[in-house]
């Protein structure tokens, strides 16, 4: 290989890397969550939504406890997929964390769902309110499944897009 064709083949393979690089981070800057603010988590506590059970469920219940907030669909395959990781999680973390399910969905679909994969946690309806609630804890791309934990004082201390892995939300829960 002569050298000009050494330095033209260099300088295509850098372009190919320098150009993998920035996709790669122009994707994580609009796929990683974005920082929930206080006003957000003020905006959660503020809501009531219908559950499951025809109850209604004031986020207010809930404040001054640890809060793990997963919002999912019926029609979204890792949300589904989840669904049992977090009902486990749910049983193992009873006594120090709440956590409640938001559909994204209608509540036929979502009562269909829990016939075939019960869910020990509430399951809360809340249909395109729940994508606009998700957006203001940090879900900027809107995809699902997404988790937020939020501590005793009201922090937010864990945002997750996509599916869980059962180990990182245990760290997260697990007390210091």
């Amino acid at each position: 290989m002569s050298g000009s064709s050494r330095r033209r083949l260099l300088a295509y393979g850098g372009a190919g890397v320098a150009a993998a690089l920035l996709g790669g981070g122009v994707a994580w800057w609009r796929l990683a969550p974005g920082t929930a603010s206080d006003r957000a988590v003020n905006i959660l506590y503020a809501q009531t939504l219908e559950g499951l059970d025809g109850r209604s469920y004031p986020f207010q219940q809930w404040r001054g406890q640890r809060l793990v907030v997963n919002f999912w669909a019926t029609w979204c395959p890792p949300c589904v997929d989840e669904m049992p990781e977090l009902d486990m999680l749910h049983q193992e973390f009873a006594k120090t964390a709440q956590f409640v399910g938001i559909g994204i969905d209608s509540a036929a679909n979502m009562r269909k769902f829990v016939e075939k994969v019960p869910v020990g946690y509430p399951l809360l309806i809340a249909g395109n309110v729940g994508t606009e609630l998700a957006r203001e804890l940090g879900n900027a791309s809107g995809g699902l499944p997404y988790t937020v934990v939020i501590d005793e004082k009201g922090g937010v201390i864990h945002q997750y897009s996509g599916r869980i892995k059962p180990d990182t939300l245990r760290g997260v829960l697990k007390p210091a």
